[in-house]
């Protein structure tokens, strides 16, 4: 469990802020909502084959939009070159 000491001249909202942001680096919250309820195997398979899904998706159209950027100065400055 983090914990967070507060000094005698420490404001108490930074304190919290530097607590929150230990249990957020931990993974408490997020760990809470994923136990909050019974997941089946079934369902968390699905739910992890989603998400690779979309981060694979993402990944492709950050490619394409690289390539696609790298080509038109390509382009260019071959037509520059003529």
């Amino acid at each position: 469990m983090p914990e967070v000491i507060i000094h005698e001249d420490e404001n108490f909202e930074r304190a919290l802020k530097r607590f929150k942001k230990k249990c957020e680096k931990a993974g408490i919250l997020s760990d809470l909502r994923k136990h909050r309820h019974y997941e089946k195997p079934s369902e968390r398979k699905k739910r992890k084959m989603n998400a690779a899904r979309r981060k694979n998706r993402r990944s492709s159209s950050d490619k394409k939009n690289r390539r696609s950027s790298s080509d038109k100065k390509n382009r260019r400055s071959s037509s520059d070159n003529r």
